[in-house]
């Protein structure tokens, strides 16, 4: 009789432990996701370079969208930054993490060096947010550079 009493208790505890553990998962997964992330891009860019040097973004995402990207101190020319700025930033606002990740933004005409590297760090930031590899941001920032070479060259064959 003892033996069948300790062996419930047990079960008991073990269906209870377990049953808290996936109630206490749940709400730190709901608390993570309703939770405001701001993404300092400086430390994770710092070599992607715009047209006259870095451009260091905040990329604020709350609740798995993005509600802010604020374009901090750089060397960029104000003219040019403020053309990539409207052209590219809006592209990005609202959209969840995910869609972001996934949009091939357009660049401002005028602007590209200056578009390119704020799309970059948008995706180097949102790619630190939603933990993929730094070697897969790696690949990414690599094919950019090519595809940027290639329009340059066509642009300047057109002229």
């Amino acid at each position: 009789m003892k033996k069948t009493l300790i062996i419930a208790a047990i079960m008991l505890l073990v269906a209870a432990t377990a049953t808290l553990d996936a109630r206490t998962r749940k709400l730190a997964k709901a608390r993570k996701a309703s939770a405001t992330q701001v993404i300092y891009t400086g430390d994770i860019a710092g070599k992607v370079i715009g047209y006259n040097g870095t451009t260091p973004l905040n990329i604020t995402v709350k609740n798995g969208v993005i509600e802010n990207i604020e374009v901090l101190p750089n060397q960029e020319s104000p003219g040019y930054l403020k053309r990539a700025k409207d052209k590219v930033l809006p592209q990005y606002i609202g959209k969840t993490v995910a869609q972001a990740k996934k949009l091939d933004a357009d660049v401002a005409t005028g602007a590209t060096y200056t578009s390119q590297a704020l799309i970059k760090n948008i995706q180097m930031g949102l790619d630190q947010a939603s933990g993929t590899s730094a070697k897969k941001a790696s690949i990414k920032k690599t094919a950019t550079k090519k595809a940027t070479k290639k329009a340059v060259s066509k642009s300047k064959k057109r002229r």
